[in-house]
């Protein structure tokens, strides 16, 4: 497939942009800049405003489909506004493109832990991830009411860690508002095989208008 990578240059969107290089795909790599991205067979990289539509719109025409790892910057004092606007932007650039199929990552918070408790409201949950997963929340109650798009939004496990040698076991378990708990009782899986699960449901959708999740 032709696909346009939004954030391409970050810690999921790196991932994914391995793996859907390791399967043959073509990818536009979608970033503030350009230099971030090695140059590499069937990769393109573009450099564009995530806030503006219009640029998003022109960046992923004649694409067979759109994965974003949009990130507005765990530092960025105004995370929760910039998130928001940034990932509506990215909902109707798509929309306005004529690509029908968009893929979003999003967080782990907007899982629920009990009923009528997301994990984002739960006690102890980290000051310094709150602004983005309560983005990432909200986002998703937005995303539930496009009808144009067939989108999928993934939420990763409540761990997700970095990638090192081996960590691809390119195994997952599914679920769609709890969290996938292990043995253990963690929710965990490495970033590697959530690029895996996204590149799964882009080649076998299984989720469209739906959230879903992946952990061990």
């Amino acid at each position: 497939m032709k696909v346009a990578l939004i954030g391409a240059s970050g810690f999921v969107g790196s991932a994914i942009l391995k793996e859907l290089l390791q399967r043959g795909h073509q990818v536009t790599a979608i970033v503030r800049n350009r230099e971030k991205i090695t140059p590499a067979e069937n990769v393109t990289a573009v450099a564009a405003d995530m806030l503006n539509e219009a640029e998003v719109s022109k960046a992923i025409a004649d694409h067979d489909a759109v994965i974003s790892a949009y990130n507005a910057g765990w530092a960025n004092p105004n995370l929760y506004q910039e998130f928001l606007k940034g990932s509506q932007a990215i909902q109707e650039g798509v929309r306005k493109s004529g690509v029908k199929r968009l893929i979003v990552v999003g967080g782990a918070g907007s899982l629920f832990i009990a009923p009528q408790q997301q994990i984002v409201d739960t006690e102890g949950f980290p000051h310094d991830w709150k602004r983005g997963a309560s983005a990432a929340r909200d986002y998703l109650n937005i995303i539930k009411e496009e009808t144009a798009l067939d989108w999928t939004f993934l939420s990763p496990a409540v761990e997700m860690h970095p990638g090192t040698s081996g960590t691809r076991k390119g195994i997952y378990r599914t679920g769609l508002e709890n969290p996938v708990f292990d043995a253990g009782g963690r929710s965990i899986i490495s970033v590697e095989d959530t690029a895996v699960a996204i590149v799964d449901e882009l080649e076998n959708p299984k989720h469209i208008r739906q959230r879903f999740t992946v952990a061990y």
